[in-house]
């Protein structure tokens, strides 16, 4: 993978080995040691140009709806339940108007699984699209907080370098148009882990009455501004672990944003003109310009690029103006610039929705097998077992009971086998669960001593029945003497 930064300095502009007894460094640094570093170590800030161009214009319309649904989707209702809800307090998760809970370690995981190999199989085939149109980062910098800027630097539809600088009343109410559009987007954050009924009461009532809430709310808030108000692309370019992942995840034949070589090099400057073997770029500097990671799209494919296309409408600007045919930098793959035939069908692109589909029918197996209640039986610590006043041996255990259903539900217990087994629950109060409650109800199992045997145990059957007449059948081992 490319280096984004341009090499090091030769000898003659610097470097080279050092003469005895010169304080300099033994290679001069490059002009930017990284996208967004300079050689002395500051921080290079980037205030990209703005193409507006073909694909501009589609990545905007897909931003503005992906950002309408991100903030109306907490609160749709599917059966009555928001289509997500990550509710880490209640410890449950809905997805799509199913309640998971801790119990579904397996369903989770395969959801988990799910999700996992459907972005690596679409980056196999689509690249970094994720990055570049759905990102909530990409879209919500680039279509929501960079215009911002720009309004305020009075560089509007332009971009580039400020024409003036942001200072005194100018800051102050750019801080606090961030402010409100991050506390916005925090609160809509939160409504995905708390739900909107929670959110609005918050919201109506004096923090004192929820001091922990109203804390997360304002960190959350905190971190937004840090993020888009001066993390901004690092957060691309050194938290988010998907550009290091994608040296894995792509191909040859992954579509990329990529830079035709073969058509541009070398580049008409200096004395190169049209028609003397000079390639089609004038190197412009134009798709470095317009890059919001500030990369050079020439140097090859680089961990930096989020296929963001700006370089792709700015290249396209200028061979339009040069009256040389588009796509000097297009949506590629590395063959297809390379002369060589790409291929769809390849061994990521079977394999991967192969393994997907295997995912989703185990998913939709085991969530076949969910009832309307768990019911679940741990072995109490302690004494194995005891007997009875009546004689009976009697072990101990305690019935993990969890109502998944919206409504409240009363349950009982009785045994099934052998005859002389019978069950009984310590806290008969504990039978009736609301609605997702969940309960570790102790109950005692008892049989006759002559069941028992001389194998010092006995298996057992339990069923479980709420009041709509759903059951559960549970075994185990009831242990005594030999």
């Amino acid at each position: 993978m490319a280096a984004s930064a341009p090499p090091p300095a030769d000898a003659s502009r610097g470097g080279g080995t050092a003469e005895a007894g010169d304080a300099g460094p033994l290679l001069a640094p490059p002009e930017h040691v990284l996208s967004t570093l300079e050689s002395d170590g500051s921080r290079r800030w980037l205030r990209p140009r703005l193409s507006q161009g073909r694909w501009w214009h589609r990545r905007r319309w897909v931003a503005y709806a992906l950002i309408a649904f991100f903030v109306a989707l907490p609160h749709f209702r599917i059966g009555g339940k928001p289509p997500i809800l990550i509710d880490i307090l209640n410890r449950q998760f809905i997805f799509l108007g199913h309640t998971f809970f801790p119990t579904d370690t397996l369903l989770l995981a395969l959801l988990m699984l799910g999700v996992f190999v459907t972005i690596v199989a679409s980056t196999a085939v689509t690249g970094r699209i994720w990055c570049g149109w759905a990102c909530p980062q990409t879209v919500y910098m680039e279509y929501l907080f960079r215009p911002i800027d720009r309004l305020f630097e009075g560089t509007a539809g332009k971009g580039g370098k400020a024409k003036q600088r942001v200072t005194g009343w100018r800051a102050v109410a750019r801080l606090a148009v961030y402010f409100v559009l991050c506390a916005v987007l925090a609160h809509t954050f939160l409504a995905y882990f708390v739900g909107t009924d929670n959110l609005a009461e918050w919201l109506f009532h004096s923090p004192i009455e929820h001091p922990i809430a109203f804390l997360v709310m304002a960190a959350t808030t905190g971190l937004m501004l840090f993020d888009f108000l001066f993390f901004r692309e690092q957060l691309c370019l050194i938290a988010c672990p998907y550009g290091r992942f994608q040296s894995v995840m792509l191909d040859r034949n992954s579509l990329i944003v990529a830079y035709d070589r073969p058509r541009g090099e070398p580049r008409k400057k200096g004395k190169h003109v049209a028609g003397d073997g000079a390639g089609s770029c004038v190197d412009c500097f134009r798709c470095v310009d317009v890059c919001p990671t500030g990369i050079d799209i020439r140097d090859g494919l680089q961990m930096e690029c989020i296929n963001c296309t700006q370089c792709i409408d700015a290249c396209d600007d200028v061979m339009d103006r040069v009256g040389e045919p588009r796509g000097l930098i297009r949506y590629s793959s590395q063959n297809a610039i390379d002369g060589k035939p790409q291929r769809l069908l390849r061994m990521r692109t079977i394999l991967y929705p192969t393994l997907l589909a295997i995912v989703a029918v185990a998913f939709l197996a085991v969530l076949s097998t969910k009832y309307a209640f768990d019911a679940r039986l741990i072995r109490n610590q302690g004494n194995p077992y005891y007997q009875t006043q009546s004689g009976q041996i009697a072990n101990r255990f305690r019935l993990r009971l969890t109502n998944r259903t919206d409504q409240a539900r009363t349950y009982q217990v009785v045994a099934v086998s052998p005859a002389s087994a019978n069950v009984s629950a310590t806290r008969e109060d504990q039978m009736r669960l609301e609605p997702t409650e969940s309960h570790l109800v102790p109950i005692t199992v008892a049989v006759d001593r002559i069941a028992i045997g001389g194998a010092g145990q006995v298996p057992v059957e339990l069923k479980v029945v709420d009041d709509l007449g759903n059951e559960r059948l549970l075994t185990a081992r009831l242990l005594g003497p030999r």
